[in-house]
């Protein structure tokens, strides 16, 4: 199996490639050209690198025939710009141009990388078709390319599969997250803000999210939508505090008092993902959490 990759220095995207060359999977990573993160995907004999940018999906030449298209690349997922409609407008373009990458380069799936942010606010547990009521720009657009791309694969008969990828986090994990937020302030003994957190929250290692998306490559999966998670849902409350006692840290934590204003719940159900790729995820929170700490304090 050969499979090609956009947003390849990614979280997601460098544990998908390592786990396909743990089975000896040949990739093909399309990267930004000098991308300050291109020290993430390993130096490999099975990984062909290819520099194109979002927008030269259209036009980028790639020398080899693959089997699966894993889009993971999306630009503006910062604070600043995740509800600005154009940008996300543009990712949608961009996520058409790699269904019709997919098409050029003789794959026969397509895996999209959706998001959580597609259902909006939810009080109840969250199934693959539960409603989608989207509220951002990001959320917006995300659920428009699932579609969208979705109906260009129907056209040339590639399997799609579009996932809705809940809270991922490890080792590479943005330093802006919540995460890595808590485990700077308990290893520095510095108080730690909250919000009441009292929301369900879910989290996946990046290794088991890794797992999933190359079984999801590998396996004969039927198409349709997945939720990818993991099975350990409780308040966001109880996993900043078993952080707290993993670093073993005197950190004061302070919660905000509850609010009234609606906030995301997440609570999904994977059961449907479960059946389709024959795997659940191994990794749990106070493993991955253990990991980090110990990657967090390598010189």
């Amino acid at each position: 199996m050969r499979v090609i990759v956009t947003g390849a220095t990614s979280m997601l995207g460098c544990a998908l490639i390592k786990e396909c060359l743990a089975h000896g999977v040949e990739v093909v990573a399309l990267v930004r050209k000098n991308s300050s993160k291109i020290a993430r995907i390993p130096v490999h004999p099975l990984v062909t690198l290819v520099n194109a940018d979002l927008s030269d999906l259209r036009s980028v030449s790639v020398p080899v025939q693959c089997d699966v298209f894993y889009h993971f690349a999306w630009g503006g997922t910062s604070k600043e710009t995740r509800d600005d409609p154009q940008t996300h407008l543009e990712n949608i373009q961009y996520t058409l141009d790699a269904a019709e990458l997919a098409k050029r380069t003789g794959c026969k799936k397509f895996i999209g990388a959706g998001s959580q942010a597609e259902y909006g606010i939810c009080a109840d547990r969250i199934y693959p078709d539960t409603k989608v009521e989207p509220t951002t720009s990001y959320g917006i657009a995300k659920y428009a390319a699932g579609k969208l791309s979705r109906k260009l694969c129907d056209r040339y008969q590639i399997t799609h599969i579009w996932t809705r990828i809940f809270s991922v986090y490890g080792e590479s994990d943005s330093e802006q997250t919540m995460v890595k937020y808590a485990l700077r302030q308990f290893r520095d003994g510095t108080p730690a803000q909250f919000s009441a957190a009292t929301q369900l929250w879910n989290y996946l290692y990046e290794k088991d999210a890794g797992k999933i998306f190359y079984l999801l490559g590998e396996k004969e999966t039927p198409g349709g939508v997945y939720c990818v998670a993991s099975e350990d849902t409780r308040p966001l409350k109880q996993f900043i505090l078993e952080m707290k006692e993993i670093y073993g840290s005197q950190a004061e934590c302070r919660f905000a008092p509850p609010s009234d204003m609606p906030t995301v719940s997440l609570d999904p159900d994977i059961s449907s993902l479960i059946s389709a790729i024959g795997w659940r995820p191994q990794t749990s929170f106070s493993e991955g959490i253990q990991n980090m700490i110990a990657a967090m304090q390598k010189p």
